[in-house]
């Protein structure tokens, strides 16, 4: 009685290669979105002293 040798496991298949231009893309940094702006932040007078104040540099106070 012979057995069949088990089956090698094969190495998953390379990904395909993409030649397209990636410079014809927008990347998350060509857009203004995120730049310094604080989420809910609807110009109060408040809110922008409070952030002044989180933000200003030790040798300031």
């Amino acid at each position: 009685m012979s057995t069949a040798p088990e089956p090698e496991p094969r190495a998953p298949k390379p990904a395909a290669l993409v030649f397209d231009d990636p410079l014809s893309q927008q990347s998350s940094d060509d857009t203004d979105r995120g730049w310094g702006e604080r989420p809910g932040s609807d110009g109060d007078s408040a809110a922008d002293l409070k952030r002044f104040l989180d933000e200003k540099p030790p040798h300031h106070i």
